[in-house]
């Protein structure tokens, strides 16, 4: 049977991260950094690999470069833990990444050669009949230094540091682009689907022009407010929501957009159309708005052109006028040159 020699099965979930307002400063903690990227549990017995998502999906039908790679690594049955990247255009993209999820192995196949994803570890469950599932992290990590000695170009180690000044650092010299950093305990072993490591993100802010809105059930409150940026033609783009109002603030929007409703102000990409995201027999109807009403939004991530989350409102900007809410304000994915500086600070 495939993977009967791992002594972990293939169910079992990655230990994930709790949310926190900053970087612990005390002892005792390891810094990553947090990649934009599929989180993978990676598996390999003799000729067999298995990529699994956190959700528990294989994902080697869409990686096929990566699960060709891990069969050519010399030690043929380890458990490894990181995240599968993909550069593209000078960028790590996770839009790309996304494109990868496609039912058609011929376009799979063909993406593989052209844009090839990379491996980035940072964890190590099981070399050979070693099992490291209860070993403190440090021994963990050493093993991941190990094994990286075997591995090809396309396997990425992810650095670590024990220092907070180091870890900031990541974040400022990648201007943002970075998703955040990843703190660890060096003393505590692997917990499957636990929250026993903690993510520090950084907050992101975009000023964005209201170009309209969809009502909440009722009909008579606005449910979300349709965002939009200006390219460098001038033309306005549909790139995202925010719904983050109470049932009273919903009531007072719509007072307040009530005089604005017009002529749709999206020159370039609209809100609508189908979705593959949508619920069956979801409204997509929106109300168009005149280009003057002005949001400071906070997002977590952007793929492609548009906010890959629903943001947070923070507050009105009448100090800008809405030609100024250009598609520069959003920050970057992560370059090959900012990838290229933080793993040499190993």
């Amino acid at each position: 049977m495939p993977f009967e020699r791992l002594k972990i099965p293939l169910t079992t979930p990655p230990m994930e991260a709790r949310l926190i307002d900053r970087i612990p400063d005390d002892d005792g903690w390891q810094f990553e950094p947090k990649w934009d990227g599929f989180r993978c549990i990676a598996y390999r017995d003799g000729d067999e690999v298995a990529l699994m998502s956190k959700s528990g999906k294989p994902l080697e039908r869409y990686f096929p470069e990566v699960a060709m790679m891990l069969r050519g690594i010399k030690e043929k049955r380890f458990v490894v833990d990181g995240e599968i990247v993909l550069p593209i255009g000078g960028e790590l993209s996770f839009s790309a990444l996304q494109a990868r999820l496609h039912p058609a192995a011929s376009r799979i196949a063909k993406l593989s050669q052209e844009t090839p994803a990379q491996l980035m570890l940072f964890d190590c469950l099981q070399v050979g009949a070693k099992v490291l599932l209860e070993a403190p992290l440090d021994k963990r990590r050493a093993a991941v230094d190990a094994f990286a000695g075997t591995l090809p170009d396309e396997v990425l180690i992810s650095p670590f540091t024990y220092s907070v000044g180091d870890a900031q650092a990541w974040l400022d010299q990648t201007g943002g682009a970075l998703d955040g950093v990843i703190a660890k305990r060096r003393d505590e072993p692997y917990r499957p689907g636990e929250r026993a490591m903690f993510k520090h993100k950084v907050e992101r802010t975009a000023d964005c022009v209201v170009g309209g809105f969809r009502y909440d059930k009722s009909g008579t409150g606005v449910a979300s407010l349709l965002l939009g940026l200006y390219d460098a033609d001038g033309l306005l783009h549909h790139v995202g929501f925010t719904s983050s109002f109470s049932e009273a603030e919903r009531g007072e929007l719509a007072k307040l957009l009530a005089p604005l409703m017009g002529k749709s102000a999206f020159t370039g990409s609209a809100p609508g159309g189908a979705s593959r995201w949508a619920k069956p027999g979801a409204s997509s109807e929106w109300v168009a708005l005149e280009p003057s009403l002005i949001a400071e939004v906070a997002y977590d991530q952007v793929t492609g052109d548009r906010f890959r989350h629903g943001t947070t409102f923070k507050r009105w900007r009448p100090d800008k006028k809405p030609a100024q809410c250009t598609f520069d304000q959003l920050s970057a994915e992560l370059r090959p040159e900012q990838l290229e500086a933080i793993l040499r600070t190993r």
